[in-house]
């Protein structure tokens, strides 16, 4: 998440957030906001964004990934599972990987949504599930944890869970956003350290989408406690999209066994930049004390 200072009751296109993000645009003329009851047809997948299914063995690793990405970002984690022998799914979540008129109609309730069915059907199929997320992903997959307490362990990766109440002037900066009918803002996607890293998010970022995220992760950020599976963090000191006082504040609240580790090379998207690998293997080795009883 950024970090806006600006006045809420200020004119909603010069806050921080608009600074930060880049300026505003309004609707295009035939964007989902303007269809009413008309069905908007359904976006086609970008090539690299597929979802991916591997079979394995009867210990599951769900992999989600972040806010306006896809599941490119995660394309190696979730390989790295399945060359472990893990059962693995990594879904796309809704209105990513596809358009920006596709994601302006989804919301953090679509997100989770779709979080929770893969996870049901991963817990169908194995004995045991463990949880992997990037940024926005990880934020649900602490959800999910909440949800459903058998979850055998969390991969969080800069994942945006903020204390409460440490995002409310940014809340309230996206709601003015919304209010004066700000839809898209620019692009909080590829914050790579790596120059070969790249990161197949989208151009610009929804403002609703944004600040439906940011409350469920305030209201997510006071309900942590209640989680007792064994949590690995993994953040970077120099993040340019998410606070590591999230790191921070999730390490120091949850419930169960927590492990850290910095990702001293990378900035946000660390799955894609310098430390990859060492996420890659440290993840697998996690999972596999976790899931071995």
């Amino acid at each position: 998440m950024t970090d806006p200072t600006a006045d809420p009751t200020a004119d909603p296109t010069d806050t921080g957030i608009a600074d930060d993000l880049g300026g505003p645009s309004q609707a295009p003329a035939d964007s989902p906001a303007e269809h009413g009851d008309r069905e908007v047809p359904l976006a086609e997948v970008l090539p690299g964004a597929e979802p991916l299914s591997i079979a394995g063995g009867p210990v599951g690793a769900l992999v989600i990934h972040g806010f306006t990405g896809n599941p490119q970002s995660m394309r190696g984690l979730a390989e790295a599972f399945g060359g472990a022998g893990f059962t693995v799914e990594m879904p796309r979540l809704p209105g990513h990987g596809t358009s920006l008129d596709d994601m302006l109609t989804t919301s953090w309730d679509d997100w989770s949504a779709c979080a929770d069915e893969a996870y049901r059907d991963l817990a169908s199929r194995c004995e045991k599930v463990v949880v992997a997320g990037l940024s926005m992903g990880g934020s649900l997959s602490l959800w999910l944890a909440t949800e459903h307490p058998e979850v055998a362990g969390l991969v969080l990766i800069n994942a945006a869970c903020p204390p409460p109440g440490a995002m409310d002037i940014e809340i309230e900066g996206l709601r003015a956003l919304v209010d004066a009918g700000v839809l898209l803002v620019d692009s909080i996607g590829g914050d790579i350290a790596d120059p070969d890293g790249h990161e197949m998010a989208y151009g610009q970022t929804p403002v609703a989408g944004l600040l439906s995220l940011m409350r469920a992760g305030t209201e997510l950020g006071g309900r942590i406690g209640t989680i007792e599976c064994p949590v690995l963090v993994m953040n970077s000191p120099e993040d340019h999209v998410v606070s590591p006082t999230h790191s921070d504040h999730i390490a120091a609240t949850v419930g169960g066994e927590v492990e850290r580790l910095t990702l001293e090379r990378s900035y946000h998207v660390a799955t894609l930049d310098y430390d990859k690998g060492l996420i890659e293997e440290r993840a697998v080795e996690f999972a596999r004390r976790v899931t071995s009883d």
